[in-house]
Order: C-alpha cells, then sequence, then structure tokens
C-alpha cells in the first residue's frame, strides 16, 4: 500500500469517518464498515485529506484545467483539494453548483469559475453514479469536458448493472478514469496490519465475497 493510502486510513480512522459495525446502507445493504467524509470536519483533518486527494491525483497523472465539486459534499472537498494543489504551485480554477437555481443576484446554478477546458470532479464516493453523471452532463452543457472522478474511497462493491463496481460503470459511462484515494482492498490491508482491527477482518471478507464487484 502507498503512504498517502496508509495516511488516508489512519486519518479517516482517527476523525470516526471510517467506522466499523454495522450499517445499513442506502443500497440495502447491511457493511460491517462505514465510511463518511462529511466526518473531516476541523480544518486539520480536512487538509490532511486534500493532500491524499493531491497525492492521488498526481500518482495517476491525470490532466486537468479546473476542478468541480458537486453539491453538497465534493463543494468543501474540492475547495480543500484547490488549497492542497496551490500549496504545491498547481493553481486552477474551482467552480461548484447549488441544487437549486438562484434567482436572484447573479442567479444561475454554478458558483466560483466559469466552467471550461478539461474539468475534474471531486467527490467523496460513487454509489450509484448518479451525481457523477449529473456533473458530467452540467459540465457539458457549459461548453466544457469532463476529464475525470475523483473520490476518497471505492468500496468495489458491484454496481446496479452487473459484476462491475459503481465506479467502474461510471467510468465507462462517461468515457474518463475514477481515480480513487483507497480502495476496499486497501482497507482489508489496513485492517490486516494492525492487531486492534483484526476482529474486523472476517466480516470484511465475508461482506466482500457476497458483494465484491470483479476487475474493469
Amino acid at each position: 500500500m502507498t503512504a498517502y493510502r496508509q495516511r488516508f486510513l489512519e486519518l479517516a480512522l482517527r476523525a470516526d469517518a471510517l467506522r466499523f459495525g454495522d450499517f445499513h446502507l442506502k443500497s440495502g445493504r447491511d457493511s460491517p464498515y462505514f465510511f463518511n467524509a462529511g466526518d473531516f470536519k476541523t480544518g486539520a483533518t480536512l487538509a490532511g485529506l486534500a493532500e491524499c486527494y493531491a497525492d492521488a491525483l498526481i500518482e495517476r497523472g491525470i490532466g486537468f484545467d479546473m476542478l468541480f465539486g458537486p453539491a453538497y459534499k465534493g463543494i468543501p472537498l474540492a475547495t480543500a483539494l484547490a488549497l492542497a494543489l496551490a500549496r504545491r504551485g498547481i493553481d486552477v480554477p474551482l467552480s461548484f453548483n447549488r441544487k437549486e437555481a438562484k434567482t436572484h443576484g447573479e442567479g444561475g446554478l454554478l458558483i466560483g469559475a466559469p466552467l471550461a477546458g478539461r474539468v475534474l470532479i471531486v467527490d467523496d464516493v460513487i454509489t450509484a453514479g448518479t451525481a457523477i453523471r449529473e456533473s458530467a452532463a452540467l459540465i457539458r452543457a457549459a461548453g466544457a469536458t469532463p476529464c475525470g472522478v475523483v473520490i476518497a474511497l471505492d468500496r468495489q462493491e458491484r454496481g446496479a448493472e452487473g459484476a462491475r463496481s459503481a465506479a467502474d460503470e461510471a467510468a465507462d459511462a462517461l468515457g474518463v478514469p475514477v481515480v480513487a484515494v483507497a480502495t476496499l482492498a486497501d482497507l482489508m490491508a489496513f485492517v490486516g496490519d494492525r492487531p486492534e482491527l483484526a476482529l474486523h477482518r472476517d466480516r470484511l471478507l465475508a461482506y466482500r465475497a457476497r458483494y465484491g464487484s470483479s476487475p474493469g
């Protein structure tokens, strides 16, 4: 496991954004773990998370001209990532959307820089892929091009359409790469290396056996 993935999982555990137990997910599945990027709720934890996003992007080598954060969780994530990139000398514009169009003042759905060029979508996870597809449609409608998606965690579970993961389905549907800071496979390795988490490993293995996706 790369250093930034290890750092991300340790940070998520400390921030209580990664928890183990019994959780009923929106998908209807009962999961032995839960990840919520909304629990990165201090300046220090959000800054640490953004550095992990930046590391993942730089390792993957995706070219982009600006960032887009889908409302709502994508907004602070994209903002924090823009700051992390700026600290590395990569200063890019940032845009995000409203859930409902504003009818007064400047109006419209978008806040920040106009959508232009190659736009990287920044979000927390991909569940059904709906928010990502809506974001891509908004970007294309503005005359820009979605060039990729970066998320915190790929649960590597079967999506709605078959044996592949929701992230793979979204990548195929949009024709762009999806970069995850960490995956379920990384989480399994992380748990296996920490004695205090070892009791969760069997349940994670059973969950992966039941719901795990097939590659690509």
